[in-house]
């Protein structure tokens, strides 16, 4: 089952830069005078590679969540972190510093994660759900300061906000794709390096506490990380729901393994969710693409639901 699995994965992620709404032939991809090259190398290709690591990022950090909240239903989606991030790059948009959108996102899920800490640290280990509660709760408060934004923006930063906030993986060159790159080796580096961490978490902070582990800076270190790379991923692609939370659950489910020991499984198999989620948008015969996060969402809402029912029996 597991090699079946790696095998399928790979040829999603082999096949997917030679589908779209253009037809292109293998053979013309190396001739530089086909119009099949600069589709391939400077669209197609860059796409792919660029799905595949926001997917790895948003998965793994749906892991260091839920390790850290102690929630099974965490990810960047629902607790508001991409949200607060998604909100700080329209105020970049507004402001014209269009320059500075990867900064700003990032302060955006900082700040996010800074409140949704201070709020947790007040709960007992049996009041998680609650935190849940206070993402939905900043999600809509970040929701009618974005209403604010287009009411004082003018026709082009609406615009712009719109697309931004509907999830796109649209780009042209590798420009952008490096830059997600490198925020994927960075998060699986850190969640890497604290891998034994981690496992005394998935216990209790109690118990990682009494072997040794500084439950504290172990969990500022690891949340500081992860908002960096979630608000590049957001301030290059928008905001991209579910992929942090369906993706866990399932390696989990089908390995029917411990959590610390499917970190690069989970970084894998998300970037791979991605690509596959980003195949149906761009092939399912529309004029144009579907926002990657429409399909997500299609297929994150019921597992988010089922993952509902399934905690309260």
């Amino acid at each position: 089952m597991r090699y079946f699995l790696v095998f399928l994965s790979l040829l999603i992620l082999l096949i997917s830069p030679f589908f779209g709404q253009i037809d292109i032939s293998f053979a013309n991809i190396f001739d530089t005078t086909k119009m099949d090259y600069q589709i391939f190398w400077d669209i197609r290709l860059p796409r792919t590679i660029l799905a595949f690591f926001v997917g790895a990022i948003l998965a793994l950090s749906g892991l260091v969540f839920q390790t850290i909240f102690r929630n099974p239903m965490s990810s960047p989606f629902t607790l508001g972190v991409a949200s607060g991030a998604t909100l700080f790059t329209a105020i970049a948009i507004v402001l014209g510093l269009s320059s500075f959108v990867s900064f700003f996102a990032f302060l955006g899920s900082l700040a996010t994660i800074v409140i949704l800490f201070i709020i947790a640290s007040r709960f007992h280990s049996s009041e998680t759900s609650s935190l849940l509660l206070v993402g939905i709760a900043l999600s809509f408060f970040y929701s009618a300061s974005l209403m604010v934004l287009f009411f004082i923006s003018n026709l082009q930063e609406s615009y712009e906000i719109v697309r931004f906030t509907m999830g796109s993986l649209d780009i042209v060159g590798f420009k952008d794709t490096y830059l997600v790159i490198l925020a994927g080796i960075f998060i699986l580096f850190m969640v890497k390096y604290y891998q034994n961490s981690i496992k005394l978490l998935l216990v209790s902070y109690q118990f990682a506490h009494l072997k040794g582990c500084n439950v504290k800076q172990t969990n500022y270190i690891l949340l500081i990380s992860v908002s960096i790379a979630v608000g590049i991923c957001v301030s290059i692609t928008g905001p991209i729901g579910f992929v942090g939370l369906i993706v866990p659950h399932i390696i989990k489910t089908i390995t029917q393994k411990s959590a610390h020991t499917l970190i690069l499984p989970i970084f894998f198999y998300g970037g791979i969710f991605l690509v596959l989620c980003d195949l149906i948008a761009r092939n399912l015969g529309t004029t144009s693409d579907i926002p990657i996060c429409v399909v997500t969402s299609f297929l994150g809402a019921p597992f988010f639901i089922y993952l509902i029912i399934k905690r309260k029996k």
